[in-house]
């Protein structure tokens, strides 16, 4: 090699060793590269490999990350190989190959080269540990982020204001036991990395998810996003084996609502509080879900502060309308949806469980009710004045209206004010639980009927007489509750299986239209079709959508089923 050739190579190899010398910042891993590509040419060489193993075992079972550091696109032979063992046993090998019509490397090259080689394997070497001892840090043996990566989540967020808009939560899934028995310790395990990973696609990038060990996990999310993913803790269908087998799983819960500017002091404060309230949940006396405030209150002050709050709420406008959509599964086609309450109050979101038991221990829900009936009936005239697809909407009406002789009108004068047809709006009408509100049930459907406003009943088989109450009330449609829909894999001689085949025959027997709703997977699609029921709707295919998000599905008209 010639001085001037010589030069080049320890100018270049100062730059490489300056480079990789550097711990407090990010490498400049593209300058590296182009460092090693020039001394690689500079030796003729056509190629160069770097094999990384976490242990001797990996090595032998050639089980390990493959780099290659060189590539001249010309095939060669190996002339040279460096390995390089880290006292935790981690292994490092780079091999360097020559096409056979080049001259071999001199002594001195040789040396150059292994030179090289030696220095960019302890900087590969250094930076796969730390990247190892990250994962060892902050994720567990499942792969799942531990508690640690919890505490680093909200200690780098400890700014006033850092956790505005946000919502903490303490879970852990119910009769995970049970799963294992099931399925195995291998569907278990398949059970949480699925539900791990749809809490990651639901939280998105704005929160974390963390496991705390077993099946218990927090979280912290938008509060936007909070309906939804307390929705998907309360039941959730989860796949558990490769052949596609579901199962039903609920979880116990403790919700922080965490106020705008408030400020982490200490990790513990956060997790002190959904802890708490997890530890209510897991009572089962006040529900699933707790939410933190709920505890900072007798029920009486948190009752008269969501009536208090809700007539200013209601002048307001801050209850929105979402839809989501119901499918023809035999045209792909959206054929109606179901309007669903949110309200936003100063910058979150109030989860209905939160609000809406509160008003229907009063008349307040009735006035919930006709809000929600006059938004949809303003948005279809939008609809129809556009010329856009209109499909029919159910808006929910509470069992605190039967009692009210002027319902009938009051729906009726709200549809007309906005000179909607009645074609367009189904009222959906949850069971009854008694005989007396049976009878005035069965009034109001007659009347509704009568003005052809279709009609539904919501949940069916959780109410009073069933039966009866599809014999005797004129209904247009029978939307039959989740807990009818048989799982995935589910035996077809089960009870759960028989009762949804013989509802399915029996509503379309009878001339109701019949919906299945709580679908989420293409299994129970598939069943659907089976059993020749036309509409589903569920997170198969759409969540409840905001009006602007609802509007863009209305124009597609399909799904890609």
């Amino acid at each position: 090699m010639n001085n001037e050739r010589e030069l080049d190579f320890y100018r270049l190899y100062t730059q490489l060793a300056s480079l990789t010398q550097i711990v407090n910042q990010e490498p400049d891993i593209p300058q590296i590269e182009k460092i090693l590509n020039e001394i690689a040419a500079m030796f003729r060489l056509s190629k160069a490999v770097t094999h990384f193993y976490r242990r001797p075992a990996d090595e032998k079972l050639n089980n390990g990350e493959v780099m290659c550091s060189y590539d001249a696109g010309k095939e060669g032979k190996p002339i040279h190989t460096v390995r390089f063992v880290t006292r935790l046993m981690a292994i490092t090998t780079m091999t360097i190959y020559m096409t056979e019509d080049e001259e071999p490397l001199s002594d001195e090259e040789l040396f150059m080269a292994d030179l090289t080689m030696r220095t960019a394997l302890a900087f590969i070497s250094r930076n796969r540990l730390q990247v190892i001892a990250e994962e060892l840090a902050f994720f567990d043996d499942m792969g799942f982020r531990n508690i640690r990566s919890f505490f680093k989540y909200l200690a780098w967020n400890c700014q006033p204001g850092a956790f505005d808009g946000k919502a903490a939560i303490n879970y852990n899934l119910r009769h995970f036991a049970l799963i294992n028995e099931k399925y195995g310790r291998t569907g278990g395990d398949m059970m949480l990395r699925n539900h791990y990973r749809h809490i990651e696609e639901l939280i998105g990038e704005s929160g974390i998810v963390s496991r705390l060990g077993g099946d218990a996990f927090v979280c912290i999310c938008d509060q936007t996003d909070l309906p939804d993913l307390l929705d998907y803790l309360n039941e959730a269908i989860v796949v558990v084996s490769e052949n596609g087998n579901t199962a039903r799983v609920s979880s116990y819960a403790g919700v922080f609502v965490i106020p705008d500017g408030y400020t982490v002091s200490v990790p513990n404060d956060i997790m002190g509080k959904i802890m708490h309230a997890y530890q209510i949940a897991r009572n089962g006396v006040q529900g699933n879900i707790i939410f933190f405030s709920d505890m900072l209150m007798s029920d009486r002050e948190r009752s008269r502060r969501i009536q208090n709050m809700f007539p200013e709420a209601l002048k307001n406008e801050e209850f929105h309308v979402f839809y989501q959509p119901k499918v023809n599964i035999l045209t792909d086609e959206i054929c109606g949806a179901e309007a669903l309450c949110r309200w936003f109050h100063d910058g979150r979101i109030v989860p209905p469980m939160e609000f809406i038991p509160v008003l229907e221990e009063t008349s307040e829900i009735c006035k919930l009710d006709f809000y929600m009936l006059d938004k949809v009936c303003s948005h279809i005239r939008q609809w129809l004045d556009a010329g856009k697809n209109v499909v029919r909407i159910s808006v929910n009406l509470s069992r605190r209206h039967m009692t009210n002789p002027e319902l009938l009108q009051t729906i009726i004068d709200i549809i007309d004010s906005h000179h909607v047809p009645h074609q367009f709006i189904e009222i959906e009408l949850t069971e009854t639980t008694t005989d007396v509100e049976f009878k005035d049930l069965r009034r109001v459907v007659d009347g509704l009927h009568q003005q052809n406003i279709y009609t539904s009943v919501d949940d069916f088989g959780m109410g009073y007489s069933s039966l009866n109450l599809i014999r005797v009330v004129p209904w247009n449609v029978l939307k039959v509750d989740r807990i009818f829909l048989p799982l995935d894999g589910e035996a077809k001689d089960s009870t759960r299986s028989v009762m949804f085949k013989h509802v399915m025959a029996m509503a379309k027997e009878i001339g109701l239209e019949c919906i299945v709703e709580g679908v989420e997977t293409p299994a129970q699609l598939e069943l659907l079709r089976q059993n020749d029921c036309e509409l589903a709707q569920g997170y198969l295919f759409d969540k409840p959508l905001p009006l602007e998000e609802f509007e863009k599905r209305l124009d597609k008209k399909r799904y890609p089923i």
